[in-house]
């Protein structure tokens, strides 16, 4: 795959570096051409720009990463449909469900008219704590679902006020919106369609335009619960996921690096009850989401299908986020 990188940030980076060997950054680009650059100098042969027009309407570019900021995931999306290439672009896709919308449909077009596939950056689906669970889950181990209790939050640094996340034109939203989106999406990976969305979104600490903390109360028609926590004020990153059955329980924490070991613990109900049957599995080695996302993007363009966690998936969560912004405003 002939690859080309729009915004060369962190996330910009990560994704370079999760490409195969046979595959290559033909192209860069970044409103700060000088990030554009070095990134390019990583890679043979790949042009650094700062017009992202450029890059996305190449002839030679088979896929485009978008890892822009917030406002601009959906217009360079849009784009690079327009011009037939296939798409990773990061979560949540979009500042809000009705900026989304069209370029979802564009994509189902592309889809069932080209073979062209879009794929949105929820890694977290791919962690091997989480696809552990979901196949424990998947075989009836835990029994009906009854609820999942998730938490994910990450500490300051000094000036994280200025930075563009806490300007709400281009973020769109806050906490909710950025890690929040991950543990709605994981949520309803699990236990599908949410029917209710109550909770609350504030500022407590940051003196920025968005939300610092967000609270979520998810049902599904069948009364299945998601019970949420996205944070910025947490001091010490941290994940917690746990998911509830009528005969076990299992629990996700950590992601590695700063969030710690990742570890999947599950709790098997034996027949007395009392202290559960547990079994532990720990991940210590480096993350290979991305790498194993990517590899999904690949087998999705060939079988022409969609992806796990595509901008529907996308859709429906800035649809809850939506929900919760709406309630407080």
């Amino acid at each position: 795959m002939r690859v080309a990188i729009i915004g060369c940030g962190l996330i910009g980076n990560k994704r370079a570096k999760a490409l195969r060997r046979e595959d290559s950054v033909v192209a860069a680009a970044d409103t700060n051409l000088a990030r554009a650059q070095q990134l390019a100098t990583q890679h043979p042969g790949c042009h650094a720009t700062a017009d992202w027009r450029e890059a996305v309407s190449r002839k030679d570019v088979d896929v485009v990463v978008v890892a822009t900021t917030n406002d601009m995931l959906a217009p360079v999306t849009l784009a690079a449909l327009e011009n037939r290439k296939h798409v990773v672009v990061e979560k949540p896709a979009a500042r809000n469900a009705a900026e989304l919308e069209p370029v979802a449909e564009a994509a189902r077009r592309a889809l069932a008219d080209h073979g062209v596939v879009v794929k949105v950056g929820f890694n977290h689906r791919f962690h091997p704590a989480l696809l552990k669970a979901r196949e424990i889950a998947d075989a009836g181990a835990l029994g009906p679902l009854m609820f999942i209790r998730g938490r994910y939050g990450q500490g300051g640094r000094l000036g994280m006020e200025k930075e563009w996340r806490g300007n709400k034109q281009i973020a769109g939203g806050g906490e909710m919106l950025d890690q929040g989106v991950h543990l709605i999406d994981l949520s309803r990976w699990f236990l599908g369609e949410f029917t209710e969305v109550s909770g609350h979104v504030g500022r407590y600490f940051w003196n920025w335009e968005v939300e610092d903390n967000g609270f979520a109360l998810l049902k599904t028609a069948t009364n299945q619960v998601a019970w949420l926590h996205a944070s910025c004020t947490e001091w010490k990153n941290m994940f917690s996921f746990e998911i509830y059955g009528t005969v076990g329980k299992l629990a996700i924490d950590g992601l590695g690096g700063s969030y710690g070991v990742e570890r999947l613990s599950y709790y098997k109900m034996l027949p007395q009850m009392g202290p559960p049957e547990t079994t532990i599995w720990e991940y210590p080695f480096e993350d290979r989401s991305w790498q194993m996302e990517w590899a999904q993007l690949l087998d999705c363009v060939r079988q022409r299908k969609q992806p796990d966690g595509n901008l529907d998936d996308a859709l429906a969560a800035l649809r809850v986020v939506g929900k919760l912004y709406g309630q407080d405003r």
